[in-house]
């Protein structure tokens, strides 16, 4: 269980300023959560469903696709056969 004094030091390793009247209703709400967790931790996991995996992603398939003219038809001055880009450093 938090108390008042884990949430003020919790606010003080997070940088957050919290407000004496604010200070109860942040350790309730801190309090409600940790016991979230604590209904997660009882939840068991099935050894084994019974389901079974299945790839449900496609194979790849060629297909045309642009030329490198069609590609560079709407960019502003490419370079080369490329994409210009503007300069990092």
């Amino acid at each position: 269980m938090i108390t008042e004094r884990d949430t003020e030091h919790i606010a003080q390793l997070a940088d957050i300023a919290i407000h004496r009247e604010e200070l109860a209703s942040f350790t309730s709400r801190f309090n409600e959560i940790l016991e979230y967790f604590d209904l997660l931790d009882q939840v068991g996991m099935a050894e084994e469903s019974g389901e079974r995996a299945y790839n449900i992603f496609r194979e790849d398939e060629v297909v045309p696709s642009l030329s490198q003219e069609e590609a560079l038809s709407n960019t502003t001055g490419p370079e080369d056969g490329f994409f210009r880009a503007p300069r990092v450093m």
